[in-house]
């Protein structure tokens, strides 16, 4: 693997969790108005017109060979769907920080779905590492100050880093010749094609007046252009030029920047527990790095 490919890997990694970090925040700010679930479908609404123009105007091949569809699928599944539910599920019933922190896990889970997969070894660094980062995500979300409701929240995310992780894995099994473009709208659309019989008997609920508030549709904005057709486009392409467990590192950009944030938006207090539980992570995190 060139050196170019793993810096212009590293950016696209870097950028894409930034922007997830600061996705906590406007999801925090858009969930009181809209639901997870319509929150989820309309930012891939969204997503996958905004890809869909990019790759129609770059001239893209939209072809996908029929052995390479299930893979596909399951990345639309269990990354696009069903991680980004609970991960908006969990942030709704939790914190901005707490959303930011726990998923920031996902590269401890992606050491052991690599070993499955993707053949990648496991050795003692990478089981210490595993041991830390859950070890972070107990201390948060176990400890006293943190509710029932905040605890379902915090179980939810963990879904969330779990799927999010196991997609990070599966997308390196999609052959590298397909467009990220190309990849990234049918994953997306996949998610709304699942998402749709769900959430539109759901549609009537909503208080349009609401939806149509500039910080709301503002936010929705961002969520499906920036957040998820920029963010999944980064996140994947930058998994195709660095292998998967280096490519967990950049995670640690997104509690970063969801927990200032959260902080500096949203007047969220951080307790000794979470800061504790966070350095855990961080130090599960960066064994597994230094592994590589």
């Amino acid at each position: 693997m060139n050196h170019k490919n793993k810096i212009v890997g590293a950016l696209f990694l870097s950028l894409a969790a930034s922007i997830w970090g600061a996705m906590y925040v406007v999801v925090k700010v858009v969930v009181e108005v809209v639901p997870p679930l319509e929150l989820v479908w309309m930012r891939y609404l969204i997503a996958v017109v905004t890809l869909a123009v990019i790759g129609f105007c770059l001239k893209q091949s939209w072809r996908i060979a029929k052995k390479d569809w299930l893979i596909i699928f399951l990345v639309g599944l269990i990354g696009n769907t069903i991680s980004i539910v609970t991960q908006e599920m969990g942030t709704m019933l939790s914190t901005a920080q707490m959303g930011a922190i726990i998923t920031s896990t996902t590269p401890a889970f992606m050491v052991i779905f690599a070993r499955f997969i993707l053949k990648e070894k496991i050795t003692m660094k990478k089981c210490l590492s595993i041991l830390l980062a859950t070890a972070g995500v107990f201390m948060i979300v176990g400890n006293g100050q943190v509710d029932k409701t905040q605890q379902l929240g915090g179980f939810f995310l963990l879904i969330a880093a779990l799927t999010w992780a196991l997609m990070s894995v599966l997308i390196k099994k999609v052959p590298a010749h397909y467009s990220q473009i190309v990849i990234t709208t049918y994953s997306s659309l996949i998610a709304v094609i699942l998402l749709t019989p769900l959430v539109l008997p759901r549609l009537n609920n909503l208080d349009l007046s609401s939806v149509l508030q500039p910080t709301i549709s503002g936010g929705l904005l961002y969520l499906g252009i920036v957040s998820t057709a920029g963010g999944f486009f980064l996140w994947n392409k930058g998994l195709q030029l660095m292998n998967a467990s280096s490519g967990g590192l950049f995670f640690f950009f997104q509690p970063i920047v969801g927990t200032f944030l959260g902080w500096l938006l949203l007047g969220e207090t951080i307790g000794v527990s979470f800061w504790i539980g966070t350095i855990l992570i961080f130090s599960g995190v960066f064994v597994v790095i230094k592994d590589e």
